[in-house]
């Protein structure tokens, strides 16, 4: 199969790309240095226009789809991973509230009700500039589906109060609006998958707090701290999503849940570009020195080529079949890219951490910085490597509904 890119699709990857290699790159090792978030980054795209880019195009955004959304993402990512990463905690709360909600087969009185919604939070990103964080883990089994989330909404006067607590929240102290996933507080019921919720939290809302510490191995710049939240009320109109609707979502768009793989499906480019680049004697501030005569660095290039080649177009065909009710094979196909692209971005790191030798311990090169963003892709929720090394297994050999 061949992909090109559409002539929309090829002016955002260059805008993307422009940003990333005269912005993002440079600012890249003092962001991972100092953990803290890409502000100066997020000014830039909100200048040009990318914080909008899933905003439907009738609401003032870009209006990207989810395979354009992915490629630009990749660009990104070969310059910036925690710009990458983050931009992409953001870009789903106006993806999954657009596209994907309107391809579900909702009834027509939540469809009135969720327009009459969205449109204040695509407001606010395109008026505004705001920024959305989607706050996801709990240290439970809630981010990967197999129970229900433990932040929980009771049902007041005018709208809900909100009561949780989520872990490794990306954008944390950084974000204008929380998008949580909560489930619904029913009297005399057990807490259900079913119930859950999809609202929106303002970051200055009372009861709203960021703790902890941020010092992690990589992907330092996410800023990924504990979010706490104590009886925060939040206003019906609010909502990201009718109630109910993300848990169908969840079971017919799996595609959704494989938004970070193109962050770092840019990261093993950016290491192939810098190994390519050292050994001809090309990156700057380091001495002219070409090394691509040798055999063995030549064989370890074709290793990581032929590595990024497959997983690049395992990814392109997963991001262009992006759909609901995708088929059986498309399902196993996108838990396969997951997997294929986390894994292989950092034996990438590796191999290029080796060809290029010493010199790439250096913080003053990119290298050690990608190989450790690299390794933080297969632990993240809700499709870390053992869940789609799992459901591949399972999934091939059960057909639904099945059992022993």
């Amino acid at each position: 199969m061949e992909f090109r890119l559409n002539d929309r699709q090829r002016e955002l990857v260059e805008l993307a790309g422009r940003l990333g290699r005269e912005k993002f790159a440079p600012r890249a090792a003092e962001i991972d240095r100092d953990a803290r978030f890409p502000f100066e980054n997020y000014a830039d795209m909100r200048e040009a226009g990318l914080l909008a880019l899933c905003v439907p195009k009738e609401y003032g955004g870009l209006g990207a789809d989810y395979e354009t959304y992915c490629l630009v993402a990749a660009e990104i990512g070969r310059h910036c991973g925690a710009t990458a990463l983050t931009l992409n905690m953001h870009s789903c709360a106006m993806m999954w509230s657009g596209d994907l909600v309107d391809a579900l087969p909702l009834t027509a009185e939540q469809r009135a009700r969720h327009h009459a919604h969205r449109g204040r939070h695509y407001e606010r990103v395109v008026r505004d500039g705001a920024i959305y964080a989607q706050p996801f883990s709990e240290g439970n089994a809630a981010a990967s589906g197999r129970a229900a989330f433990e932040t929980t909404a009771v049902k007041v006067d005018g709208g809900w109060l909100i009561n949780g607590r989520k872990v490794f929240a990306s954008l944390s102290g950084a974000a204008n609006y929380y998008g949580l996933l909560c489930t619904e507080e029913k009297p005399g019921q057990e807490h259900d998958r079913r119930d859950t919720m999809y609202i929106v939290a303002p970051a200055n809302a009372p009861g709203v707090s960021v703790v902890g510490d941020w010092d992690p191995l990589g992907m330092r710049g996410t800023v990924s701290r504990t979010l706490i939240l104590k009886d925060v009320f939040v206003p019906e109109d609010e909502e990201l999503m009718p109630p109910g609707v993300y848990h169908a979502a969840a079971l017919s768009w799996p595609h959704m849940f494989m938004t970070m793989t193109p962050t770092y499906m840019g990261i093993a480019q950016a290491a192939v570009d810098f190994t390519r680049g050292y050994l001809r004697g090309e990156i700057p501030g380091m001495p002219p020195i070409k090394r691509r005569n040798i055999v063995t660095k030549q064989l370890a290039v074709a290793e990581m080529q032929i590595k990024l080649e497959q997983a690049h177009a395992l990814f392109r065909r997963a991001i262009s079949e992006a759909s609901y009710q995708p088929s059986k094979e498309q399902r196993l196909r996108a838990y396969a890219t997951q997997y294929t692209v986390m894994e292989f971005a950092n034996d990438i790191c590796r191999l290029a951490i080796r060809t290029c030798g010493g010199h790439s311990m250096l913080k003053s090169l990119p290298l050690e910085r990608l190989y450790r963003d690299s390794r933080c892709g297969a632990l993240m929720l809700p499709w870390t490597a053992e869940i789609c090394l799992e459901r591949v297994g399972r999934e091939s050999l059960y057909e639904s509904g099945e059992t022993d």
